[in-house]
């Protein structure tokens, strides 16, 4: 829980705050913009929510927070933020993506995502086991695949495993124990750079780079599942890759990058960064600046 004896002084004056445990994961900025921002190396609340739809979205911000470095002077019900996870991307039901929210302390707050389908639900990285998202998740058909899309967002993917039987799915070279040991008896390895269709919509594409091992998911030719590889700058208002972020090689993190531009996809749903939305048009000509700017980079 946040420590008002901690609040940041940047915070402004009222009832939410955010303390100085906060490792600026970026998580309450986009989830309730109208409450928080960037305030260096840390966030911060530059506005008191003052309306019901505001103060729930602090709420849900409060509750996704990997640290707990949001708080509030007052006590509030926070049944309604936790039961709106997962949340719905889009109004239009049959595409079923969700944003899970319950960010993980371990993979420095990064996003996971559920795809719900006939053939079973697919969780995409790990989130927190928390409790109340274990009993949604049980609501809405459970897990029965775990994508990874690489070592670092792996969180408590093992206790999801336990409870719902789930099979995980991660490159072999981010599996073998010398890279990391909390990968041991993974369920089902990929292999190679050529993309492998793992289920009827469902493509997952090699994209070493940021890790060896990396993986991007591509559903429906629609939902572009990035992990650490790629994502949405708001400041550029583009699709960006973070080179002080690359772990393994920037070289093939570039080429995994332009092994993309032959798929359709609207959305980027990346672990660490914005998710964003555009045309299959506006997104490839997105990419495809990035790539330029990746290779000369």
């Amino acid at each position: 829980m946040a420590d008002k004896a901690q609040r940041l002084a940047h915070n402004a004056p009222g009832d939410f705050f955010v303390d100085g445990t906060c490792i600026d994961c970026d998580q309450c900025r986009a989830i309730a913009p109208e409450t928080f921002r960037d305030a260096g190396s840390e966030a911060s609340v530059y506005r008191q929510p003052d309306r019901p739809e505001r103060i729930q979205r602090a709420l849900m911000a409060l509750v996704t927070c990997p640290v707990g470095s949001i708080g509030t002077e007052s006590r509030h019900q926070l049944s309604a933020a936790v039961s709106s996870f997962p949340e719905p991307l889009e109004e239009e039901a049959e595409e079923n993506v969700y944003f899970c929210g319950f960010s993980s302390a371990s993979t420095f707050g990064a996003s996971s995502y559920l795809i719900r389908q006939p053939e079973g639900n697919v969780l995409v990285d790990s989130p927190r086991f928390a409790s109340r998202l274990v009993s949604r998740l049980e609501q809405m058909g459970g897990v029965r695949w775990m994508f990874l899309t690489h070592r670092d967002d792996i969180a408590d993917h093992a206790r999801f495993r336990r409870h719902f039987g789930c099979e995980r799915i991660i490159h072999a070279r981010e599996h073998t124990r010398e890279i990391h040991s909390g990968l041991a008896g993974i369920e089902q390895q990929i292999t190679g750079d050529e993309p492998q269709r793992i289920g009827p919509e469902l493509v997952a594409i090699p994209t070493p780079g940021h890790t060896r091992g990396h993986m991007v998911l591509l559903y429906r030719d629609r939902f572009l599942f990035t992990g650490d590889h790629l994502a949405w700058s708001a400041a550029r208002q583009d699709l960006y890759a973070f080179r002080n972020r690359c772990w393994y090689s920037w070289e093939k993190q570039t080429e995994s990058m332009e092994r993309l531009l032959p798929h359709r996809f609207e959305w980027v749903l990346p672990g660490h960064g914005r998710r964003h939305r555009g045309t299959v048009k506006e997104m490839h000509a997105s990419l495809t600046r990035c790539v330029a700017w990746m290779r000369n980079c």
